[in-house]
């Protein structure tokens, strides 16, 4: 990070340099890369970015240091007058006692905190790269001044760039807003709304099987289905503590004189449903099932297809045991996370982060003997299950910790998907209790989780997992009936009744048009396997298979076919 922290000060330097009347902001190191913010006084495009980029590689020439100095705020106010960003930075600052402190670079000075590299022999050349220009609103709130943002990609070797170049090119072939479009799997209207996604028949198949899917996995292991309505009187989300922590992201509802949330979160309503009923030690684990769309206010321009959206699906499910048992509970989840995420083929390099609350105890809920008690049973029982993890401070939920499960997918990009949270809190505040061995009144602890997060979500990254070739068991249509010729069209038929009847998804293409344009629909539209029916198929009694993955498998029997894709459909390979 010390590189890719000294190149934000060299690309800040360099546009200095350049564009003498620009007002520079913030620049941090980033994952892949940096980024600095500028207020330009005439407006760049890309094409600015080689001319700022050879003034870098200059800068990397010149600059024999970066030079840490301590300075008052009174000094800073002078250094940076007429930079209203720095300025407003140092008020900041100071009003929190921090000691402001600088680093020079040859002619360019910023304010910041370090650290950057000893020697810039360590900064490479042919290993970075100004990457795009994008806009963002100064400390990212929409009612101030929108700045130009520069972002740059910076690695420890030329090689190191180029893999990740590679990487990002497959990700735009990728790109699940792209292919969603093409497969016609859902579509984002105008007219109904950004974040509000609608799915096409195609895209319905493939959602409605992950669900089913899901539902299978824990359908054995004690869970019950509920539902809950999508309105709430605002009383419950005051009760829960959701309405102070969310209130920006709720949307309210009028109905008569009556004001209500429209539903933001689960937990809450199956809190009022174990609530209703009378529970004793002998019934815990209690647990439930619901995977409901749930609405949140996310910013315009924070929207993305189907990974960032308003109405989120979450698989959710939350489970009331007692402290004993949280760590069985943990263990038959994590059970499920592996399975479900080894049938996805994205187990391998997986790992979880174990989030903890941070030092500002105001953002959370609950006493620190609570905290304390549940951040040592959810680790407690990650290590019991021996899981992957690392302890992160200041993630954990406003509630209580989590562990929240990172996967990779098929070109090797991180997403966090799965979640297991250990709540002491909400029992508490909603008065829960199970009657125990002695007859009194024992709280229960909640444990919230989601195997995929959002559908929506966790539909955009499979299709981008897949880029968009799903596994016979997960695509729309499963196979696709090429009849060569009209006269083939009735056998055609019977052959896809029966694979109908043996429970596919099939097209049977019996349109106008030539079979070679038939062909390069189903691949098109990747279709795992693909049946021509002509004379020779039909004096033989077989079918000829051409398969999406392996190619053509030639002339096969029809039961034979069936027997396998059905073993292979169930086995969800």
């Amino acid at each position: 990070m010390r590189i890719r922290h000294s190149l934000a000060h060299l690309l800040g330097a360099a546009v200095k340099e350049l564009y003498p009347d620009t007002k520079i902001a913030t620049g941090p190191a980033i994952d892949n890369g940096f980024y600095y913010d500028f207020d330009f006084k005439a407006p760049i495009t890309d094409k600015n970015l080689g001319k700022i980029e050879q003034k870098m590689r200059e800068l990397t020439k010149k600059v024999k240091s970066f030079d840490r100095a301590e300075i008052s705020n009174k000094d800073a106010e002078k250094l940076f007058k007429g930079n209203p960003y720095k300025l407003e930075l140092i008020k900041e600052y100071t009003k929190d006692g921090q000691i402001l402190t600088t680093y020079t670079s040859g002619d360019f000075v910023d304010l910041c905190a370090g650290p950057h590299v000893e020697s810039m022999d360590e900064i490479k050349n042919a290993a970075f790269k100004l990457e795009r220009i994008a806009g963002a609103y100064w400390k990212g709130d929409e009612k101030n001044k929108m700045l130009t943002r520069v972002y740059g990609l910076a690695f420890e070797s030329k090689d190191a760039l180029l893999a990740h170049e590679k990487q990002q090119e497959e990700a735009r072939k990728r790109d699940h807003r792209k292919l969603g479009k093409e497969l016609k799997l859902f579509t984002i209207s105008d007219l109904i709304g950004a974040g509000l996604p609608l799915l096409q028949p195609k895209g319905m198949i493939i959602r409605k099987e992950i669900e089913d899917y899901l539902w299978s996995l824990h359908s054995s292991k004690g869970y019950d289905r509920v539902w809950t309505p999508h309105i709430t009187k605002k009383s419950l989300y005051e009760t829960s503590g959701h309405a102070s922590k969310f209130g920006k992201e709720l949307f309210t509802v009028k109905g008569g004189d009556e004001e209500f949330f429209i539903k933001p979160m689960n937990c809450p309503h199956h809190m009022q449903i174990f609530c209703d009923n009378q529970f004793s030690y002998r019934d815990m684990p209690v647990r439930y099932f619901e995977p409901a769309t749930v609405y949140r206010y996310e910013k315009a321009g924070q929207l993305s297809g189907l990974t960032r959206v308003r109405a989120i699906t979450q698989d959710d499910g939350h489970l009331f045991c007692r402290v004993s048992q949280i760590s069985e509970e943990v263990g038959t989840i994590v059970k499920i996370i592996k399975e479900f995420y080894t049938t996805m083929n994205m187990m391998n390099g997986y790992w979880v982060r174990f989030s903890v609350r941070g030092d500002d105890k105001s953002m959370y809920l609950g006493s620190d003997e609570v905290w304390e008690k549940a951040e040592n049973a959810l680790e407690k029982a990650a290590k019991e299950n021996k899981l992957n993890y690392t302890r992160i401070e200041g993630e954990a939920a406003f509630y209580g910790p989590k562990l929240d499960f990172m996967f990779k997918d098929a070109i090797g990009r991180e997403w966090q998907l799965a979640t297991i949270q250990c709540d002491f809190n909400l029992p508490e505040r909603f008065d829960l209790s199970f009657v125990n061995e002695k007859g009194a009144d024992e709280r229960p602890v909640v444990i919230h989780r989601a195997i995929s997060g959002s559908l929506e979500r966790f539909m955009g990254v499979m299709i981008e997992h897949y880029a968009g070739a799903f596994p016979l068991w997960l695509a729309p249509v499963q196979i696709k009936i090429v009849p060569i010729r009209e006269n083939h069209n009735e056998h055609a038929e019977k052959v896809a009744q029966e694979l109908r009847d043996a429970g596919f998804r099939v097209d049977c293409d019996t349109s106008e048009g030539n079979m070679g344009g038939k062909v390069r629909d189903a691949k098109n539209n990747k279709v795992p396997y693909t049946i021509i029916i002509g004379d020779k198929d039909i004096e033989a009694k077989k079918i000829s298979v051409e398969s999406r993955d392996k190619g053509q498998l030639g002339q096969m029997d029809l039961k034979e076919f069936i027997k396998k894709t059905v073993k292979e459909k169930e086995d969800k390979k």
